[in-house]
């Protein structure tokens, strides 16, 4: 698997846990907002990491970390992403994916052969904002909806998550996706930061009484809504 980024310990990526954090590379989605720019649009510019050179330090460590964090880029667009989390496994290591849930069909699949203990999902907008939000104006909108379902009936522990940004969201589209993600378990909302890899920089964060004004609207629809990342 291609991996550009290794974090040996976080206690913030998985909840609950004190894991490690490994980043792959690419994704299908082009954000003008994402955050891990130069992994989206120019992976092969970065350092790899070895697999086993990963897998050696999981194994040393086994014992005092609990979980490891997969993320990006998308992790599902890597065709050997099952058979390293089978690996990983084996170790005896909780297994979290975050994802933007474009590949239902490999959600399913590792949720199915149980390789998965917590999803982060990331829900780039309300649908009528997707193309807008995501930089792709051949969206499939029925690859979210799917997505989403499968982690609604999947039994396992997940949460779904918005970064918001001045520009792209509003206040009122958080009714629309509050109604998309209806009984859910979590959903936070994210607060914006700026860095040198932002995809397209420029864009500016809400205040935290505007994303309290978006948290209560997704309240009608979802129990647990929370910000992060706000002051």
């Amino acid at each position: 698997m291609e991996i550009y980024g290794f974090q040996k310990t976080t206690l913030l990526d998985y909840p609950g846990h004190v894991a490690a954090t490994l980043f792959t590379g690419g994704c299908n989605f082009r954000c003008p907002f994402c955050h891990n720019g130069n992994l989206v649009l120019l992976p092969d510019s970065e350092s790899t990491i070895a697999e086993e050179e990963i897998l050696v330090y999981l194994k040393k460590r086994s014992g005092i970390l609990e979980g490891v964090c997969i993320t990006g880029g998308e992790p599902t667009l890597q065709t050997d992403l099952r058979e390293f989390i089978v690996r990983v496994k084996e170790l005896g290591y909780l297994i979290k994916l975050d994802t933007n849930g474009y590949r239902p069909q490999m959600l399913w699949k590792l949720l199915e052969e149980e390789l998965l203990d917590y999803v982060a999902m990331d829900v780039k907008a309300s649908l009528l904002n997707y193309k807008k939000a995501t930089g792709c104006p051949g969206v499939d909108l029925s690859r979210i909806e799917e997505s989403i379902a499968i982690l609604k009936s999947s039994g396992i522990d997940y949460e779904f998550r918005t970064t918001v940004v001045k520009g792209i969201h509003t206040v009122a589209e958080f009714d629309s996706i509050g109604r998309l993600l209806e009984g859910a378990k979590a959903y936070y909302i994210q607060a914006y930061r700026e860095n040198e890899n932002v995809l397209s920089g420029g864009y500016e964060a809400f205040s935290t009484d505007v994303m309290n004004e978006m948290a209560e609207m997704a309240r009608k629809y979802i129990d647990k809504v929370e910000l992060r990342g706000v002051e």
